[in-house]
């Protein structure tokens, strides 16, 4: 079977990576190293980052490895192939905004609404007596 362009942008198990972005507990440019790979078509890497946090289920586009961070530092690197997703669940999260505010992203980009965090919080309160 023909390789395609993605196998070789994908990361290897104990391949070193740099948070591109600021993911839970981890700020953006905070180092770390490939846990684990899972998925066949749909790749998702668990990195353990050295601020001693370990996060799994975190798409390639949120990682980067210490060239390409380097890149992206300097302003060399493009992110074309990113760019529309980017700017689509920007649009996203401003139409949430408007709807009630609030809210959070989780690190696979699923937009939880400030209603269900709210909820959550009720519950949780309800359950311990607090």
């Amino acid at each position: 079977m023909a390789k395609t362009d993605t196998a070789t942008n994908d990361l290897r198990k104990g391949a070193k990576v740099v948070a591109r972005t600021a993911l839970r507990d981890v700020p953006e440019g905070t180092t770390g190293k490939v846990s684990m790979v899972t998925g066949l078509t749909w790749i998702r890497y668990w990195v353990r980052f050295d601020n001693g946090v370990s996060l799994g289920s975190i798409d390639r586009k949120r990682l980067a490895t210490p060239d390409q961070w380097k890149r992206f530092l300097a302003g060399d690197e493009e992110e074309a192939s990113t760019g529309a997703a980017d700017a689509a669940g920007a649009d996203d999260g401003a139409a949430a905004e408007d709807e009630g505010g609030g809210g959070a992203t989780t690190p696979n980009g699923t937009f939880v609404s400030q209603k269900h965090i709210d909820r959550a919080k009720a519950a949780r309160a309800r359950l311990t007596g607090g």
